[in-house]
């Protein structure tokens, strides 16, 4: 599989020259993960940093009452890691499964800290993606707070519709804080709307 996707996305995302970059690629090894298998399980420690080329995965938890709940997918051109579990070396509180099969390049911890102390651009890198991916988390708690399930929905299906080829309802429906009926509810009348 051809890099140039990750060289795009870390271009994306901050300028590198051509000879940096390329070093910094070298460290990222090809991972395929097949449709309904786990990138990480709860109470394992992440120790790899995926960047996903191609597919759709979730990370998901239990509430207290043992109901599966989604807090978050991850589509193509994205990076799938669970940030505590990786930087802090703590067992996860969370699962992250691919709900298609996926394709894309894993970096090691040890690598990626390697890289980040090592390459000054890779570490305006990290703590640009760190922010960025601060920034939605924080958009989204938000979101929860302040707007109400159709909004959340409306939101979510105008920059999200791969998500609704792939992912169960009820996938859908935890993550946006709604129960599956409301959810049903709410499509029906957006739909009305279109």
């Amino acid at each position: 599989m051809d890099k140039q996707g990750l060289k795009n996305y870390i271009l994306r995302n901050l300028t590198f020259p051509d000879r940096t970059l390329d070093y910094v690629v070298e460290y990222f090894e090809e991972m395929t993960i097949a449709k309904n298998d786990f990138f990480l399980r709860e109470g394992k420690v992440n120790d790899r940093y995926f960047f996903l080329q191609s597919g759709l995965m979730r990370a998901f938890t239990f509430d207290s009452k043992g109901n599966e709940i989604t807090t978050n997918f991850y589509q193509k051109d994205s990076v799938v890691f669970e940030v505590s579990s990786f930087y802090l070396k703590t067992k996860s509180k969370e699962s992250i499964q691919a709900v298609t099969d996926c394709t894309g390049y894993s970096i090691t911890y040890e690598q990626l800290n390697m890289l980040l102390h090592a390459v000054p651009e890779f570490r305006a890198y990290g703590v640009a993606m760190l922010a960025k991916e601060y920034v939605l988390f924080k958009k989204r708690s938000l979101d929860l707070i302040n707007l109400s399930g159709e909004a959340r929905y409306k939101k979510f299906i105008i920059s999200n519709k791969e998500i609704f080829q792939h992912a169960q309802l009820k996938q859908i429906a935890s993550y946006l804080n709604v129960t599956d009926t409301s959810l049903s509810r709410i499509r029906r009348e957006f739909s009305k709307k279109k």
